[in-house]
């Protein structure tokens, strides 16, 4: 029987060969139908080749062309997770821009370094406060706190960013319940239960919510399940909201972000070993039998490869975000990855799943 490996590079080549074959015969006959009934002289191949690929330029330079910018001047917006990581490079980057920034800092009560930094911005522009997403209480001072700070409360809140999140790791069988209902009440209750709390001041401006989630709420994979299902949460609420919130003008936006675990620190060594220790430790006897220790080193030593990986600039995010408030006509999703992360997510997607499974699993 043939090896898994030996079977990947056999689905690789014959899916390769098939896309050259439909690139280099049916598409050039196709365009030449098309001209042909457009009224067209008959294209050459290469006419054919030329217009493929000027259509696939338009295609990947559409997120970058201009489509209106709206005024910043008296503008307010919400963002949640500013302790670290995109939140707080966000928090930063609005407030150049010229928002007033209204930044929850899950610590800052607790005298967090990165809810200190944005505080000593002495801005009227930047306000920290406290904010908690899975605390009730704390969402609603927060809310309080904005409607009572707003430049013009009759114009209401611009844009509510939610970015608080956690993650962690670890197989079905070594995931206890409580981290499932923990990574859930962050990532998709979070974003939840802040969305209701600001909506009313939202659809007031008629302005923007903007949901982070990530390229795992469109696919999964192995050692991510309680991540995923929060983040495929996300996807889902935000779809829904976005349908209702079209009639009064109110645009929903998703960021998919790929590997940052490097710029963001989200994953490193220290974290991966309490968490192994912890995933072992508190396993059901039978599973830690069944599964083996080589077995799960194996994964953790694949979770420890990844501390390193991903790009090291959250820029692309930013601007993604930026975009998703500032721009006229926003994007529904927003995709900012690694091409290779890029083009898995749409094999993974759009392939049926038995190759797809095949070719990455």
């Amino acid at each position: 029987m043939a090896s898994l490996p030996a079977i990947r590079a056999a689905v690789l080549v014959t899916f390769s060969v098939l896309l050259t074959v439909v690139l280099g015969f049916g598409l050039p006959s196709l365009l030449n139908a098309v001209m042909v009934m457009l009224g067209f002289a008959e294209a050459t191949v290469t006419e054919c080749i030329v217009v493929l690929y000027l259509l696939f330029v338009v295609y990947i330079a559409t997120p970058r062309i201009p489509r209106g910018l709206v005024e910043v001047t008296g503008k307010a917006v919400f963002i949640t997770g500013c302790d670290s990581g995109f939140g707080h490079a966000l928090a930063k980057h609005l407030h150049k821009l010229g928002f007033t920034v209204f930044a929850g800092c899950f610590l800052k009560d607790k005298g967090g370094e990165g809810a200190k930094e944005l505080e000593e911005f002495h801005s009227d522009r930047m306000k920290v406060v406290q904010l908690d997403v899975c605390s009730e209480e704390q969402v609603n001072k927060a809310v309080q706190y904005i409607k009572d700070n707003l430049e013009d409360s009759e114009r209401g809140l611009w844009a509510v960013v939610n970015n608080a999140g956690i993650s962690t790791f670890g197989e079905v069988e070594f995931t206890s319940m409580d981290t499932y209902k923990q990574v859930s009440e962050v990532n998709l209750w979070g974003t939840i239960r802040v969305t209701k709390a600001v909506l009313p001041l939202i659809r007031r401006a008629k302005g923007r919510v903007v949901n982070l989630a990530s390229m795992y709420g469109r696919m999964g994979n192995v050692l991510r399940s309680p991540y995923c299902i929060s983040k495929y949460g996300v996807e889902a609420f935000s779809d829904c909201l976005r349908y209702e919130m079209k009639a009064w003008g109110v645009k929903v936006s998703i960021i998919e972000p790929g590997n940052f675990i490097v710029a963001t620190g989200i994953l490193t060594r220290d974290i991966v070993a309490t968490t192994s220790n912890e995933l072992w430790s508190k396993a059901p006897s039978d599973v830690k039998e069944d599964y083996g220790i080589t077995h799960f080193e194996h994964h953790m030593a694949l979770m420890r490869s990844y501390c390193n990986s991903g790009q090291k600039d959250v820029a692309p995010v930013l601007d993604d975000i930026s975009d998703a408030i500032m721009s006229k006509h926003p994007y529904t999703r927003y995709n900012p990855t690694e091409p290779h992360w890029w083009i898995r997510v749409q094999l993974m997607t759009h392939l049926p799943a038995a190759i797809s499974d095949l070719l990455y699993f």
